[in-house]
């Protein structure tokens, strides 16, 4: 019951990529939306193989020092693919492919903030050297059972930390970094409002497999996880519904179909540690700080995020994870060591996730902006507006 519960999981994971490919095209103009599809279609290949070539034994081999350097199972040379894999209950094969879903879908993420402005050989060289260098590493600190971060205590559910704020800050800088930001002379790109909804839906029914999947198996925490993923984003959604309507005086499709999806955001890191009233508040918070983020901050910090990934995704995964130090509680999961702030643990839980949150957006930054300078030497005059959508 359990491989085919992950299996299930593993395909709703699966349909985000389109899903959030479909959700950036309707906010894009129509010169834009092939690349956004190109781009993110490809990481199936790209990312696909990676991480069955190296992704997977870097990230979840054993290491005594939090972070992975063994080379001894590339192109999974050795691992038994049938063998139950670390107490999970699970067949390596069917944990490995679930987890090859979010090494797919993570770069998908971003890929939004380069649309029209890299050749597909600068992308292909990016994600190739990000996901080495940022995203394995990332999930073995926080999901290896004696990585960096999970040994320092951080909780991160399905992917607050290692998926949304990783996701959102490598497209903050690439949006910083890459030449001269869009420049659409203020013309209202109204995008396509039937594209942005069947996106969101594609994603909210792939976050059921994204959320209750992290439980591993069928369960009250995969219930659980995928009750307050439902409660966060209905939240959210109302959340955003009022404050486009207080603040803009009219509310939009694209803007219920923005909260919906920070809701989701927010309940990732906690959605298998956090009550109904815990997701719900997560929820309304989450919709706050993307909304303020998106409408107001940006243009005061000049980022041209035109997409708002790290608005949507950057802010409320960071948000998300610090509420984890707010309501986790073990009367939900008898596994979390310690209680949120609102249920009697103390500043201690919050104090770590701030760390986490701190450390994540330090490593991110740092190496996703090296990352860009030294593929930009590499291919000078590749990286620019409107680049033709080639495979040269």
């Amino acid at each position: 019951m359990d491989i085919v519960f992950m299996l299930l999981s593993t395909m709703l994971v699966l349909i985000m990529v389109p899903g959030i490919a479909i959700f950036y095209s309707g906010f894009v103009p129509n010169r834009d939306v092939t690349r956004i599809l190109f781009n993110t279609f490809i990481m199936f290949g790209i990312a696909g193989l990676l991480w069955i070539i190296v992704g997977f034994p870097v990230t979840f081999e054993n290491s005594n020092i939090g972070l992975n350097v063994d080379l001894h199972h590339l192109f999974l040379e050795g691992i038994n693919l049938h063998k139950n894999y670390q107490g999970t209950g699970l067949p390596t094969a069917v944990y490995l492919l679930f987890q090859m879903m979010f090494a797919i879908l993570t770069p998908a993420l971003f890929l939004g903030a380069v649309a029209s402005r890299a050749r597909i050989k600068f992308i292909a060289f990016f994600v190739v050297f990000w996901s080495i260098l940022v995203y394995y590493p990332m999930a073995h600190m926080v999901w290896a059972g004696n990585g960096f971060l999970a040994r320092l205590g951080v909780l991160d559910f399905a992917g607050g930390t290692v998926i949304h704020i990783n996701a959102g800050i490598t497209a903050m800088i690439l949006a910083i970094t890459l030449r001269k930001p869009y420049q659409y002379n203020n013309e209202n790109v109204k995008g396509n409002p039937m594209w942005i909804l069947v996106g969101t839906m594609l994603l909210w029914v792939g976050w059921y497999g994204f959320n209750a999947g992290s439980a591993l198996h069928v369960g009250t925490q995969a219930i659980d996880a995928f009750f307050t993923t439902t409660v966060a984003a209905c939240s959210a959604l109302i959340t955003w519904v009022i404050l486009e309507k207080i603040f803009k005086t009219r509310v939009s499709v694209n803007g219920a179909c923005t909260g919906s999806i920070v809701g989701l955001v927010g309940i990732t890191p906690g959605a298998g540690y956090v009550s109904m009233i815990g997701a719900l508040i997560i929820g309304v918070i989450s919709a706050f700080g993307s909304f303020y983020f998106i409408n107001n901050l940006k243009y005061k910090l000049h980022l041209n995020d035109y997409l708002d990934i790290f608005g949507g995704h950057g802010v409320s995964g960071i948000i998300g994870s610090l509420c984890v130090g707010l309501f986790a509680n073990n009367t939900v999961d008898n596994q979390v060591p310690l209680n949120g702030l609102f249920y009697g643990g103390g500043f201690k839980l919050l104090g770590i996730q701030f760390i986490g949150v701190i450390f994540t957006v330090i490593l991110v930054s740092v190496v996703s902006s090296l990352l860009v300078f030294l593929i930009r030497k590499l291919f000078k005059g590749e990286v620019g507006i409107d680049a033709p959508l080639d495979l040269s």
